[in-house]
């Protein structure tokens, strides 16, 4: 009994090294699903075969006030209403098939609002296969022929695989076999569903070309869905309770109501830190038919409900899991090599998203809120996975990726780390009902393809050489037709045409008939004859095996020969790993020194912005500087104007004070002259008063002089220079009618007297006439008799 081998999926050989590989962007396309009815309103318009535009519908316009302007959007292609399946599957899907045969692994996942063609996009229908089954099908058409028996190969729970020797694998196989109570895989022999009897025509059929033919494969499928962020296995066989035949704490029951729901399943990482379901159903499928039941199977279980927008709508995210496991064959070219390095396994996971939807617009309650809830959160989570791993690849950043806030990102974050080709299909309904979530759908899809995912390595090449089952299956012709040419068993002994030519080349037999005892002459013709065959069946022997011996020389100097060139060979790629790892080495370099290179130019664009914005600011300063000394120039001049304007109006106005004031300080003069001379009067009159009261009737001998009044011509004068000079004078000067002028005063000047009863009483009182004499001097006031002024009594 051979031991079994158990291998391990190579999708890495150590940690994740993705600076050292090339990176491609994940590779999103869009299709457009056809509108439900003529009438309808379409947003979306299909530029070219790369780029959409979309149209905001009339009453958004009309709501928003023309806000929306016309939008386009690239894509990497985009597949319009009149695509078909295979159109589709050719373009999206078949690279993905071809890299899941030679050990590389792939994700297509189906996004859009609720309503778009996801599910038709993904699964089809009747007579158009979606993307699904003609994967499944591409893939058995190419290894059909290769695969290997069932239970050759066997998962073992931790997301790898074991290799079972052929006695095993029998047993399996026979247990399986013996117990027909047990739920088997459907078997291809088995009538097809009718669902999937007309999904792909013949003409559609399709094969890989480069398929390796010194490998045996084997097919492996599981199906899950995440519903409300738990993970439930579609394939796994519920038991059946016929005391409760509901949901396990009540809920929703199960279809026909016959069992009870799966548990939740978890998420686990393996030894290569790749992320996979624990405990999940993983069937073994050996035709595309099968597959087809299995999926099936399935799929009558993923939760749909009828909303408002859709009648089928997806209430669940649903993966459905491709696993290939390939081993070479051994030298001869006859067994799977039993060496558990040597098993690789690549998966292809077809991801139907389920689709955005506003509560608003589905009028969703009770579970259906919750569903419609976790759904959004979910696909919100992928946005943000997105948006972090385009800001880490662009600026250089290190954040966190918060693939663990959802199942679907964190089941799938391997793909993004560098484990496998993305690809995301992006379903658009034109109705302008949808327009709101197609413009969010868009934004997520531009901005998906800035994020780049590090390209897939090769397969290690296996060291034996190529062509062993060629050479298996010649050296096993060979076989044949030698063992028929000695006799012995051989498919081909019992053929006639083949006996009649080997007995036709041997000597004829004689007549036997004896019809004398004493004829002796028959017999010795017969032994002479039966010696002759007898030597020649002896030739013919020697020369079959100095053919072989010879055959058997030229063997083995050709396996020598073989194995001195695969020397030389093991030798070549010795010196090609290690000039790999050199090239590796000046990758890892240059992906280091072009990442700097990045950072830099970055930092260069960033200064040179602000050097632009720093150039705009000086400009705007300079601008703002020469107008304001345009304006301080122009300011100065005016004040210089203002100056000398003032200068002149200080000078005249000067002028004219010092003219009035010597007016005013004559003026003065002239008053004290007078009040001077009044008192000079009264002096005088007082000492005659004195002194004729001191002499009664005698009259003095001597009289003084009488002084002399100030002479007036002085004030004549003045008055022609007034009349003459333009300068103001303290009233308004008018000409009399007698040809002289007069001056009619402003300001008012108040002249004291005593009332005459009053002045009376007084001198009657006193003695004689001289007080009188003198209140009444001091009451008068000289009034100037110049020609031309007259001056008014206050009354």
């Amino acid at each position: 009994m051979q031991r079994p081998g158990k291998g391990k999926t190579p999708r890495r050989h150590g940690p994740k090294k993705a600076s050292n590989t090339e990176k491609d962007p994940v590779g999103v396309y869009c299709r457009i699903r056809p509108l439900g009815g003529e009438d309808e309103e379409c947003c979306v318009e299909m530029i070219s075969s790369s780029t959409i535009q979309l149209h905001a519908p009339d009453g958004l316009k009309a709501n928003r006030n023309g806000e929306y302007k016309e939008t386009q959007y690239s894509f990497k292609k985009v597949f319009g209403i009149n695509t078909t399946q295979m159109e589709l599957f050719e373009d999206v899907a078949r690279p993905l098939v071809e890299d899941l045969i030679h050990c590389k692994n792939g994700l297509l996942f189906t996004y859009g609002v609720t309503g778009s063609g996801k599910t038709f996009t993904m699964t089809g229908s009747p007579g158009e296969g979606g993307l699904l089954p003609r994967s499944l099908d591409m893939l058995f058409n190419s290894i059909g022929p290769f695969q290997a028996k069932r239970f050759v190969f066997k998962p073992d729970d931790k997301n790898g695989m074991e290799i079972q020797g052929q006695v095993d694998a029998l047993l399996e196989r026979q247990k399986r076999d013996s117990q027909p109570l047990v739920s088997k895989t459907p078997s291809s022999r088995q009538k097809t569903d009718p669902e999937f009897a007309d999904m792909i025509s013949s003409e559609e059929a399709c094969k890989s070309d480069n398929v390796d033919e010194d490998c045996c494969y084997s097919v492996f499928v599981s199906y899950i869905e995440v519903y409300n962020n738990y993970i439930y296995d579609l394939l796994e066989d519920a038991p059946f309770d016929p005391i409760r035949p509901k949901w396990l704490g009540g809920g929703t029951p199960v279809r026909n109501n016959e069992f009870i729901p799966p548990q939740s399943k978890i998420l686990r990482e393996d030894q290569n830190h790749n992320m996979y379901v624990a405990g999940c159903t993983e069937v073994e499928v050996k035709s595309t038919e099968e597959a087809f039941e299995v999926f099936w199977k399935g799929q009558k279980k993923r939760r749909i409900a009828n909303t408002q927008l859709n009648r089928e709508s997806s209430r669940s995210h649903s993966v459905f899991t491709v696993k290939l496991a390939q081993a070479p064959l051994d030298a001869d070219g006859d067994h799977i090599l039993q060496d558990k390095n040597q098993v690789n396994v690549s998966q292809l996971c077809l991801v139907d998203l389920a689709g955005s939807e506003r509560t608003s617009r589905t009028r969703a309650e009770g579970s259906r809120l919750r569903e419609a809830g976790n759904i959004n959160q979910s696909l919100m989570t992928l946005r943000t996975c997105m948006e972090v791993l385009r800001e880490n690849q662009m600026c250089g950043t290190n954040r966190m990726v918060p693939y663990r806030d959802s199942k679907v990102t964190h089941l799938f974050k391997n793909y993004f780390d560098g484990e496998g080709k993305v690809r995301m299909i992006v379903c658009v309904n034109p109705k302008a009902d949808d327009y709101d979530e197609t413009m969010l759908v868009m934004r997520f899809a531009e901005m998906t393809q800035e994020v780049e995912v590090a390209r897939p390595v090769d397969r290690p090449i296996c060291g034996l050489a190529a062509g062993r089952r060629h050479r298996n299956q010649a050296f096993k012709d060979e076989l044949s037709r030698r063992l028929e040419d000695r006799g012995g068993p051989s498919n081909a002994v019992d053929d006639p045409a083949l006996l009649n030519r080997i007995i036709e080349s041997l000597p004829a037999v004689p007549p036997c008939e004896l019809v004398d005892p004493a004829d002796d002459q028959t017999l010795q013709r017969l032994i002479e004859v039966l010696e002759k065959r007898h030597r020649m069946r002896q030739m013919m022997t020697e020369q079959v095996n100095k053919t072989a011996s010879t055959l058997s020389s030229m063997l083995q100097q050709l396996d020598g020969q073989l194995n001195a060139k695969e020397t030389v060979l093991h030798e070549q790629r010795s010196k090609m790993g290690e000039k790999e790892k050199l090239i590796i080495n000046q990758r890892t370099e240059i992906e280091r020194l072009e990442k700097k290179s990045k950072t830099l130019e970055y930092k260069i664009d960033i200064l040179q912005k602000t050097t632009e914005m720093y150039e705009q600011d000086k400009r705007s300063l300079q601008q703002e500087l020469e107008t304001r000394e345009q304006r301080l120039h122009r300011e100065l001049s005016e004040r210089r104007r203002m100056e000398q304007r003032m200068q002149g109006m200080v000078t005249d106005t000067k002028h004219k004070w010092e003219k009035e004031c010597e007016r005013r300080v004559n003026a003065k003069q002239l008053e004290m002259q007078n009040k001077l001379w009044v008192k000079d009067e009264k002096l005088k009159q007082l000492k005659a008063i004195v002194t004729e009261s001191g002499g009664s009737g005698s009259c003095p001998t001597e009289h003084p002089d009488k002084p002399d009044r100030p002479s007036r011509e002085r004030d004549r004068i003045l008055t022609q220079k007034r009349s003459a000079s333009p300068s103001p004078l303290p009233g308004n000067v008018f000409k009399t009618r007698g040809g002289g002028q007069a001056v009619q005063f402003t300001d008012i000047e108040t002249l004291k007297q005593q009332c005459p009863s009053a002045l009376s009483r007084k001198r009657r009182s006193g003695s004689g006439e001289g007080p009188a004499q003198i209140e009444d001097i001091e009451n008068r006031a000289p009034v100037s008799s110049t020609p031309g002024y007259q001056k008014r009594r206050k009354p």
